[in-house]
């Protein structure tokens, strides 16, 4: 009996180093930051609504439920009227520490080429005067088996939100002034 429990779990540990190569895609992380002229409380004046993303220029409208309360859903409408949409829900939320975090319910991977996506936005004050504007996300690839295609894989999928995240920042900066100018 134990030589049968012996091979057994030879047989186990053969198979083990394979498994480890078999297994799915890795969670990516994006984090951006930029630094603006502006207080806080003007720069969250104008970013902390999470149905108001005006703010942003790939965005041309939002509609959405429930305001700033935990649950509250957007649906932005990309480009233009009719254009491609991203649906979110709002999960943490705190006025006092300006910020707020919200996942991705639905999108299409033609749009934003990721699944199971989530963000943290959030403004605090720079040494010096001004403000620290973060946008930061975790999520996976478009395509979630082994040897997805080059539009849906990690490069991709980190290049899209990268994207997305420093034409908001960049529009900020825009607005607000880069800090130390």
């Amino acid at each position: 009996m134990k030589k049968r429990t012996f091979l057994t779990a030879m047989a186990a540990a053969a198979l083990l180093p394979g498994l480890a190569l078999a297994h799915g895609p890795t969670r990516q992380k994006v984090t951006l930051t930029t630094e603006v002229a502006a207080d806080p409380a003007e720069v969250w004046a104008a970013i902390g609504n999470f149905q108001d993303v005006s703010w942003h220029p790939a965005v041309h409208s939002t509609t959405g439920e429930n305001g700033n309360d935990i649950d509250a859903t957007r649906l932005l409408t990309l480009g233009q009227e009719g254009g491609p949409t991203i649906a979110e829900v709002l999960y943490k939320y705190s006025d006092e520490k300006m910020s707020y975090s919200y996942r991705i319910t639905d999108v299409k991977v033609e749009v934003l080429p990721v699944t199971n996506y989530s963000s943290h936005l959030t403004v605090k004050p720079r040494e010096g005067g001004g403000s620290i504007i973060e946008w930061r996300g975790a999520f996976y690839r478009g395509y979630p088996n082994n040897d997805p295609p080059e539009d849906l894989n990690d490069a991709a999928a980190i290049a899209a939100v990268t994207g997305v995240y420093q034409a908001g920042l960049d529009a900020l900066t825009e607005r607000f002034g880069a800090a130390g100018s």
